[in-house]
């Protein structure tokens, strides 16, 4: 059981946060098969502070999908508390919420240069004394649990992650999620298991570990080699939320039986169909081709397949790709 401020999870499974991925559609579907706590698109805090419109759209979210992380990245500790602060009570423009999250995250493991290039992300790592700034600041402008997400540090010379983990925890931070790999490393392997476990037996606050993990034999060597309290899923769910069932029948003791094809894709049509309710037919089938190919990736025909999804306009093409496809199993 992983404790967060009142929420409690049995697995500690957790959806990371993916960048034009883990959207509301996406979200759902995640916990459908076994997330049990999910969290937005990273949310600039100045575009909050400057009344950006697509807060709204980045942080909306419903009672269903509770347990909910609204996550935000920045690097002025007013701007960032202030910023928690409206996203904790519902105080901003265009705001599409009826209940509060459960909790805010803070985003110091973004790799990408436009983020950690200002100073933001994972250049976090590179300052632990400001990282302590911006937690305690978020800390004391909101009344829920505030988590962060770090990286091991920025490059192989720099693996700090347990003097950063240690700062944020004692600057009130009540969860760290440690992403085992440095910004120089962007998302390549191997995964440092060794600095999450290091993390993990320094601190007295849950742990989450991130990066890796594809399988159920993935979950197993990183729950049992850093004895961490959660996982979070980030590229290893996409086209794949099974993954979640998976892991969850792992730790459970069942059998998991995977999807057939054809309930992949059933799956992945009703993903589809919810990126367009809440997006709108063009948005959402343009977002939607890459979801596709990764639901198809790796099978049988999946090359050619997606070939004709990326040129798809409406959702009745994506149908007809779907059941063609379908028609060669």
């Amino acid at each position: 059981m992983l404790k967060i401020g009142d929420t409690e999870l049995k697995h500690g499974l957790f959806l990371a946060p993916l960048a034009g991925v883990s959207d509301r559609a996406f979200r759902k579907v995640c916990r459908q098969f076994g997330a049990e706590c999910t969290v937005s698109e990273m949310i600039s805090a100045k575009g909050l502070h400057y009344n950006d419109t697509k807060t709204a759209v980045l942080a909306a979210f419903s009672e269903e999908e509770a347990p909910f992380l609204i996550q935000i990245f920045g690097s002025d500790p007013e701007i960032m508390a202030e910023s928690a602060q409206r996203l904790a009570t519902n105080n901003y423009k265009a705001c599409r919420n009826t209940c509060i999250p459960n909790g805010i995250d803070i985003n110091m493991g973004c790799p990408v240069p436009k983020i950690s290039g200002n100073g933001d992300g994972s250049a976090l790592m590179k300052n632990p004394k400001l990282v302590g700034e911006i937690v305690k600041a978020v800390s004391e402008a909101v009344d829920l649990p505030v988590t962060v997400k770090i990286r091991s540090g920025w490059d192989d010379d720099n693996i700090n992650a347990v003097e950063v983990a240690l700062r944020a925890e004692e600057n009130g931070a009540k969860a760290i999620c440690v992403h085992g790999r440095t910004k120089a490393q962007m998302y390549r392997d191997p995964v440092n298991l060794d600095i999450i476990k290091d993390v993990k037996k320094a601190l007295s606050i849950p742990v989450i570990a991130n990066g890796g993990i594809y399988t159920a034999a993935d979950a197993k060597r990183m729950l049992e080699y850093t004895e961490c309290d959660g996982l979070m899923l980030a590229r290893g769910a996409m086209g794949n939320p099974f993954l979640f069932s998976e892991i969850k029948a792992f730790l459970e003791g069942r059998e998991y039986i995977p999807p057939t094809m054809r309930e992949r894709m059933d799956v992945a049509m009703k993903h589809i169909e919810l990126m367009i309710n809440y997006k709108g037919e063009y948005t959402g089938v343009m977002e939607a081709r890459k979801h596709l190919a990764w639901y198809i990736q790796g099978q049988k025909g999946a090359a050619s397949a997606r070939e004709k999804v990326n040129r798809a306009a409406s959702l009745e093409e994506l149908r007809e790709i779907v059941n063609a496809y379908l028609s060669e199993f």
